[in-house]
C-alpha cells in the first residue's frame, strides 16, 4: 500500500484523506485491470486442486466457437483468434460435449445463430444423464438452466452451448451423484453467480462428480451449474502460461477484455 500512496500524492501534493482517496482509486483500477487479464487461478476444495477462471460479462466479451470461416473445427485454442476488436484471449476452455467429427452433441448457438438445436432425446452416457442443462448469454445477462427450464421459458440467446449433466439443479446436487463414486475423471464445468459473474472451474486431478458439483455449490456459492466434460478438459489461460492440448476437440468457448 505504501507504494500506492507515494503514486497518489505525485497527484495530490496534500497529505491526508484527498491522497488515500487517489490511492485507493489507483488500486482499485490496477486490480480491475489485472481481473480482465488473469482471471484464472489456483483453487483448493477439500483437498483438491482446482483452477477457477472468474468472468464478468460486463468487462469481459464472452464468445463461442466451433469452425472457422472455410468450416473447419478449431480443435484446440492454438488455432482461435488471438485478438477480438484488438482485445487480447485472456481465457478459453472447451465447451460442451461433441461427436467424433467435433460438432456439437446438443444445442450450440453462436452470435444469436443456431448451428444445432437442443437436444432432449434419452440416450447414453453424461450428456443424457438428466437433467442436462444450457449455459447462455442473453441481451448480456449469463445464465444456467436445465434443458427442461431453458424451454419452458423460450430463452432466445445470443450464445449458448448445452451439455450435461447439470451439477446443481437450485442448490441441490444432481440426484444420481454419489459422494463416495469411484468414478474418478478430470472434469471441467461452469456456473454463474447471483452477481451475475460466470465460474468457470477445471479439476487438476481426477474427482468424481459430487465432490465437483460441491465446489460450485458449497465454495462458489452457485445455486445452478453445469458439467461441460471430463478426461480431455482443457485450459487455455495465458497468465498462467497455459495451454492444455489433451486431443482435439469441439465447442470452445473464450474471453476477451471488452474495450471501452
Amino acid at each position: 500500500m505504501r507504494d500506492w500512496l507515494s503514486r497518489a500524492r505525485i497527484l495530490v501534493p496534500e497529505p491526508g484523506l484527498p491522497a488515500l482517496c487517489v490511492a485507493l482509486l489507483i488500486l482499485l483500477t490496477t486490480t480491475t485491470a489485472r481481473a480482465d487479464s488473469e482471471p484464472c487461478e489456483p483453487r483448493v476444495f477439500e483437498e483438491a486442486r482446482f483452477t477457477v477462471c472468474t468472468i464478468d460479462p460486463t468487462v469481459h466479451e464472452i464468445v463461442l466457437y466451433t469452425t472457422d470461416e472455410d468450416g473447419r473445427a478449431y480443435a484446440g485454442f492454438s488455432r482461435l483468434p488471438q485478438e477480438r476488436d484488438g482485445a487480447p484471449l485472456v481465457f478459453a476452455m472447451n465447451a460442451g460435449m461433441y461427436h467424433a467429427d467435433l460438432s456439437p452433441v446438443g444445442l450450440h448457438i453462436e452470435e444469436g445463430e443456431e448451428i444445432k438445436a437442443i437436444s432432449t432425446r434419452p440416450g447414453p452416457g453424461n450428456f443424457h444423464m438428466l437433467p442436462n442443462g444450457v449455459f447462455y448469454m442473453q441481451d448480456g445477462t449469463v445464465g444456467v438452466a436445465t434443458s427442461q427450464d431453458f424451454l419452458a421459458r423460450g430463452i432466445s440467446p445470443d450464445l449458448a452451448t448445452q451439455s450435461g449433466p447439470m451439477l446443481v439443479i437450485d442448490g441441490a446436487l444432481h440426484p444420481r451423484f454419489i459422494a463416495d463414486s469411484t468414478s474418478l475423471r478430470r472434469r471441467n464445468g461452469v456456473c454463474v453467480g447471483d452477481d451475475g459473474v460466470v465460474h468457470f472451474a477445471i479439476s487438476e486431478g481426477r474427482v468424481n462428480f459430487h465432490l465437483f458439483a460441491r465446489l460450485f455449490r458449497d465454495d462458489l456459492g452457485c445455486r445452478n451449474a453445469l458439467y461441460l466434460d471430463g478426461s480431455m478438459s482443457s485450459l487455455h489461460a495465458p497468465a498462467l502460461g497455459r495451454s492444455d492440448a489433451i486431443r482435439p476437440m469441439g465447442p470452445i468457448i473464450a474471453a476477451y477484455p471488452k474495450r471501452p
